[in-house]
């Protein structure tokens, strides 16, 4: 699992990054709200803990901004602030628990794995983008506009969730390879051109006209002209 910290307070954001490695979680950390956001909107995390009075930008722009581009990643606010009011608005806006400093280490770990399970509970079965439907319980591509529809590969799968979660942004390589494959895997790179390319010839036996564009030097985006 992959947690992202933004915390700006140096020594707790490495005390918290050293208790959720010691509980093998993958973690990277930020320092201000505005490369955490930038690092969160990549969509390659499980969990975001995020500190709310920080430079740059607050916790509360970090999560407004997440959840207007459709990132749903869970996030666990931390604060110093104990008042109800900061702890119903953090909540409202998007966060899904809130825990005041200081907070005890098995609460921490116990909320993250809280959020994250209920986040497994509610993924969507059915995405949609463009013509296509992706049936994530049937691991099936179904085009809305002929009724066709082709089975597809657990990896496939993945590849295509996460392209239509980012639909109208570009997803790096970089990105896809550590989400679906990670780092310490034996695959090669170029395994996300071959299954770029079984997703491309899917998508043309089903007469879908979304397509998979190669963005050069940046990665790929879904993309759907339909002439009216």
């Amino acid at each position: 699992m992959k947690i992202l910290i933004v915390e700006d307070e140096y020594a707790l954001a490495d005390a918290i990054g050293q208790t959720l490695k010691n509980c093998n979680y993958s973690i990277t950390i930020c320092n201000d709200g505005l490369s955490g956001l930038n690092e969160a909107l990549t969509g390659v995390y499980d969990c975001i803990v995020l500190d709310i009075m920080m430079p740059k930008m607050n916790g509360y722009q970090v999560i407004k901004e997440l959840r207007s581009e459709n990132i749903k990643t869970p996030i666990l606010l931390l604060s110093a602030k104990s008042e109800v009011e900061s702890k119903v608005y953090g909540l409202d806006i998007g966060a899904d628990y809130y825990l005041t400093k200081p907070f005890a280490t098995k609460e921490l770990i116990a909320t993250i794995r809280a959020i994250t399970r209920r986040k497994e509970q509610i993924i969507e079965s059915t995405l949609t983008f463009g013509d296509i439907e992706l049936k994530m319980d049937q691991c099936e591509l179904f085009c809305l506009a002929n009724q066709q529809s082709i089975p597809i590969s657990n990896k496939e799968l993945q590849l295509l969730e996460m392209l239509i979660s980012n639909k109208g942004r570009i997803v790096s390589k970089d990105t896809i390879f550590e989400k679906i494959w990670g780092y310490d895997s034996d695959a090669e790179y170029n395994s996300i051109e071959v299954y770029i390319s079984f997703l491309r010839k899917k998508l043309s036996v089903i007469d879908s006209e979304v397509k998979i564009k190669s963005k050069r030097g940046l990665g790929y985006c879904m993309e759907y002209s339909h002439d009216s």
